[in-house]
């Protein structure tokens, strides 16, 4: 663990620019050193935990810095699970940080990244996942991205992964009590018993693996990509989509010479939403690098949008062969040119017809992207959903429960036995029973400094 795990550590828990800024201590001398520079009616040990209580924040010799709050959570009833203090100072980042500074002073260490939501987990009040949930919660840009944290942070994904683990313990030790005890009695299952539990089991687990996909766009979103000839409208889609003028739209071809990219919320879903300049024959070295530019954020992209003129022939606006690995989601755009009349020949079955000008169809064009990013018309957001790290561990587990079905089938009990340790240590270390220091490392590195 950074630092030691019995120092108190204090940091600026809110971000900045807030009317009010958090100062979070944890540890055992939380309380001492909140003595040491806050005054109030009375002492912070004497006060009532989790109660607001004014008082301020002082240097040694008694000059006041700000007129703050102090709130006290006594041991095990705080959320590192550590005596806790939080002071709550006058937004901005120059008081927060004097009053920090004379916490530090009085006996604390600055806190590493993730390190009170690190204690918190070693503590016993999170399991992993709630842990990465916390990072989840910071880092969501949807409305959909923040449900699913906050029902992983409830806990409804480690309760899941808990219960796996506990089924695969007992059907480890059912099959490991017959290599202990083997001239014993026991009243062990029988085989095919055994074997039903590690079908369900493996089930289990293939029902959690199917969950990655929606996981990973909820919580990362999706890379689309517009793109399409010059003049077609594809500046003007994204102005639409994003709901302001972003990119340059003019009569003019060619307009559009660089990529430009922006976050946007498709029905819940986190879009990376990339504008790209015109495909076409270039006729000098700005144009060419632009081109140059489209095509590699094609060869990234994740959904393309196809944008054609529905009011000019469609033969020569079709994408050329092999143009993208992405699947494409053709878009007749310029809609309130020609109306209600049929798309021009040849056009692509299933074309979307959208006024970029107008914002005509731009629902039924949210739809079809919803449909196409999660390949289904009737998709529901999932209860939980597992990440990359949850992923590896549970193929993992997977894997060594059809070893341990094989030889359970041939009862072969000591290599059924290595193969259900396997599956069960590859599910202790996703919620953090069985986790390694350097996988802790690795997680909590990636939260900011006060969680």
């Amino acid at each position: 663990m950074p630092g030691n795990s019995t120092d108190t550590i204090a940091a600026i828990a809110s971000g900045a620019g807030g009317a009010i800024a958090v100062l979070r201590v944890s540890g055992a001398d939380a309380t001492a050193v909140a003595g040491r520079v806050w005054r109030g009616r009375a002492a912070p040990g004497r006060l009532r935990p989790r109660e607001l209580h004014l008082g301020y924040a002082c240097t040694p010799d008694g000059t006041a810095l700000d007129q703050c709050l102090l709130v006290r959570f006594a041991a095990p009833a705080s959320y590192t699970g550590e005596d806790m203090v939080e002071l709550h100072t006058h937004g901005g980042l120059y008081v927060a940080r004097a009053v920090l500074a004379e916490v530090l002073r009085a006996g604390t260490r600055h806190a590493e990244p993730g390190e009170f939501t690190r204690r918190a987990f070693l503590n016993g009040k999170l399991d992993l996942t709630q842990a990465e949930a916390v990072a989840d919660i910071v880092a969501a840009h949807t409305a959909s991205a923040l449900r699913l944290a906050n029902r992983q942070a409830e806990g409804r994904l480690g309760r899941r992964v808990g219960t796996l683990y506990d089924r695969l313990t007992a059907v480890g030790a059912e099959v490991e009590s017959r290599l202990d005890f083997p001239d014993e009695r026991l009243g062990w299952l029988p085989p095919p018993r055994v074997l039903a539990e590690i079908h369900a089991l493996r089930d289990e687990v293939a029902g959690l693996l199917a969950t990655r996909r929606a996981g990973e766009i909820l919580r990362h979103g999706i890379h689309v990509v517009i793109a399409g000839l010059p003049n077609v409208g594809k500046s003007s889609l994204m102005n639409a989509v994003l709901g302001r003028d972003r990119a340059i739209v003019t009569d003019i071809p060619g307009t559009t010479r660089d990529t430009l990219e922006e976050l946007a919320q498709i029905r819940g879903i986190p879009v990376r939403l990339t504008d790209t300049a015109g495909l076409h024959t270039a006729a000098g070295p700005i144009e060419r690098l632009g081109v140059e530019r489209s095509l590699a954020s094609l060869g990234a992209a994740q959904l393309v949008l196809w944008v054609y003129d529905a009011s000019q022939p469609y033969a020569p606006q079709a994408p050329p062969p092999a143009v993208t690995p992405a699947p494409l989601l053709y878009v007749a755009n310029k809609g309130d040119l020609v109306g209600e009349a049929p798309l021009p020949p040849g056009a692509p079955a299933g074309a979307v017809r959208v006024s970029a000008l107008t914002g005509a169809g731009l629902d039924t064009l949210y739809e079809a992207i919803e449909h196409a990013v999660w390949e289904s018309p009737d998709w529901r957001e999932p209860e939980c959903a597992v990440n990359a790290r949850h992923a590896a561990l549970l193929e993992t587990a997977a894997a060594s429960l059809s070893d341990a079905a094989a030889e359970v089938s041939r009862e072969a009990w000591e290599l059924a036995a290595v193969a259900l340790r396997a599956a069960t240590l590859a599910t202790g270390r996703l919620i953090g029973r069985t986790a390694a220091p350097d996988v802790l490392d690795a997680i909590f590195s990636r939260f900011c400094i006060g969680k």
